[in-house]
């Protein structure tokens, strides 16, 4: 382990005693961050680093139109949807207007694990329906519901009898096997669901199957998938808390590249470029007798500072062209990437969409998940910070800010080049 200085180590110490265990950290030498603007950190010595993975701030650290849309409001009226205002509505019409017309109601929850959440609840009470059926190396949250389905996390994950997961539609591994035989295991598992009288109420798929190791299967597929999930009488949630608001760079969002017609719509993370955002866009349909039966309310769930935040985002996504600049930048990104494959045997596959790629990596000496975290490790100390995914942990996870440029990725593909060589 790298050695770590005397006020990391006093501060791990204190972050162990106070927080207990549950809290992990990134990187065998943690990084102590103290600011954040555009594409980079900065930590408590002053040294810079560039940020290639936090996609929750889509649009850059401490953007100055979002920063300053969260001041005004908290310095004018913060409180809950139980009282009129007109910003949860603006930003409401906003956000409905960038997905298909079909979703024409917005509600707002503070996470993507609460998202997730209430999709869950909307879909099983609108089918009548309980299982749901996830990826099995995927990730959906955190609250007793999703965390159950998030089978990435290790014992988290207790999918029980009504709920299953099918194998992800792998692309690489075994010629892309994985991603042909994933519409046979889906129907496997919805038959045996239905035969054992557990109909399921969803399939919950995201849109790039990020913790799964990032893969984009044929549209065939994942159409299909859906299919199957409307034939036995389930909804289909697209999951775009991770691959959503333009980052796949195709559009906002990335179930719109397969040509999928979700019923529910989950969004979190970059909604609010660090501010707690999150929500669900649903058919209307959908809400008349939830609402009846049991109703929603979330204290702090769209209240009028997130939502003037979730208006600034968009107003910067869509004014600066963050979208194309995804599409535009993520393309170099992986030809990039791609020269460094054809010189390091480490790197066997590059996948990806936008500003969302996967590198995945095998070591000759060592296990495939431990030369992903030693790379990783290695970037970090060229001070470039990148993540892994995957089972395993096998596959580098590149997500950065979506005003991510060109002179960026030539600094992330020298740090993943020395990074590569040193661990070669």
């Amino acid at each position: 382990m790298t050695q770590v200085n005397d006020a990391s180590s006093n501060l791990i110490a204190r972050r162990r005693r106070l927080l207990g265990p549950s809290y992990e950290l990134f990187y065998d030498r943690p990084v102590h961050l103290v600011r954040g603007e555009g594409v980079w950190l900065f930590d408590a010595e002053g040294e810079r680093y560039l940020d290639a993975y936090n996609n929750v701030v889509s649009v850059g650290h401490c953007h100055p139109h979002v920063v300053a849309a969260l001041a005004r409001q908290a310095a004018t009226l913060n409180t809950h949807t139980r009282y009129l205002d007109e910003t949860i509505l603006d930003y409401a019409e906003r956000l409905l207007a960038t997905a298909p017309p079909h979703l024409g109601h917005a509600l707002f929850t503070c996470t993507g694990s609460e998202a997730n959440d209430l999709a869950i609840r909307i879909a099983r009470h609108a089918t009548g329906g309980h299982g749901v059926i996830v990826t099995d190396c995927s990730y959906h949250g955190a609250t007793i519901a999703t965390a159950a389905l998030s089978t990435s996390a290790g014992g988290l994950a207790v999918l029980g009898e009504f709920n299953a997961a099918v194998p992800r539609p792998n692309t690489f591994h075994d010629d892309g096997a994985g991603a042909r035989q994933f519409l046979g295991a889906l129907q496997a598992e919805v038959d045996r669901l239905c035969a054992g009288g557990k109909r399921p109420a969803a399939l919950l798929l995201d849109s790039a199957f990020s913790s799964d190791g990032i893969f984009f299967p044929a549209a065939e597929l994942i159409q299909g998938a859906g299919d199957i999930i409307h034939r036995a009488g389930g909804l289909l949630i697209a999951d775009e808390v991770q691959s959503g608001f333009g980052r796949l760079g195709t559009g906002m969002w990335g179930f719109a590249r397969y040509g999928l017609v979700p019923d529910l719509l989950t969004l979190g993370k970059p909604m609010g470029d660090g501010h707690p955002v999150a929500g669900v866009m649903a058919r209307p349909e959908l809400l008349e007798g939830f609402a009846a039966a049991e109703g929603y309310f979330n204290t702090f769930g769209g209240n009028p500072v997130s939502a003037a935040v979730g208006i600034a985002v968009l107003d910067v996504v869509q004014g600066e062209s963050l979208v194309e600049n995804a599409r535009r930048v993520g393309d170099y990104l992986r030809e990039e990437i791609l020269t460094l494959k054809s010189r390091h045997a480490c790197i066997v596959d590059v996948r990806g969409a936008g500003l969302y790629c996967g590198v995945e990596l095998v070591g000759e000496t060592l296990p495939a998940g431990s030369m992903a975290r030693r790379v990783a490790n290695a970037m970090r100390q060229r001070r470039v910070l990148v993540s892994n995914c995957g089972p395993g942990g096998t596959v580098l996870k590149i997500r950065p800010p979506l005003v991510f440029a060109r002179e960026h990725v030539d600094q992330l593909v020298e740090a993943l080049d020395a990074a590569c060589t040193e661990r070669a």
